[in-house]
């Protein structure tokens, strides 16, 4: 049976469009607000932990880097390499996972979530801040939940050889998925970390 790899292909890609239409009305969103509160959302952005932020930065960096060694030791034949590369993946998208947790826990023990008191004392523009700041790392979150998910299922895939060099589209659009929401941080870093 012949495989329609152009036909998944852009089927793959006309997917990630309609990804790139809803966060990018999420940037949208955040911009308007930004512009409008830029004090406070300066002022908001303070809370942020650089450190952690920039540590996930280089975690999901990486492993963008192990997902695409994954692929390219698939389509050399080598599937033991590429799956260990892949579980490599998977483990730095849960070490994300795990410094995101932190983060939000630092942040909930300080009150700074959602219809809090602690964040109903602040200004207009620190709640909208906030509010922006959970949906968008929470919906990136989920995003990188489902990520780990699929490469998992590419890891049981490969090793059973169903994901060979001969039939590479599985692991090459899960590797796409994997890099767009890695590029989809590379936005949010800077919009709730690096605000002057």
């Amino acid at each position: 049976m012949a495989i329609d790899y152009e036909g998944k292909k852009i089927g793959m890609w006309m997917f990630l469009f309609t990804e790139l239409l809803f966060f990018g009305g999420m940037f949208l969103l955040y911009s308007v607000f930004r512009y409008r509160f830029a004090l406070d959302f300066h002022v908001a952005a303070a809370n942020e932990n650089i450190v952690l932020g920039s540590l996930n930065t280089f975690i999901l960096l990486t492993s963008s880097f192990t997902i695409a060694l994954a692929i390219a030791a698939l389509r050399k034949g080598k599937g033991r390499l590429s799956s260990s590369l892949q579980l490599a993946t998977i483990a730095l998208g849960t070490a994300f996972l795990a410094i995101k947790y932190v983060e939000w826990a630092q942040k909930i023990r300080l009150g700074l979530y959602p219809n809090s008191p602690v964040l109903l004392q602040k200004s207009p523009g620190e709640i909208l801040f906030f509010g922006l700041y959970y949906v968008m790392t929470g919906i990136h979150g989920l995003h990188v939940l489902i990520g780990i998910g699929a490469i998992a299922f590419m890891v049981v895939y490969t090793r059973r050889k169903k994901i060979t060099r001969q039939n590479p589209i599985r692991l090459e659009n899960t590797g796409l998925y994997w890099h767009f929401v890695d590029i989809i941080w590379i936005y949010l870093f800077p919009l709730f970390y690096l605000i002057t």
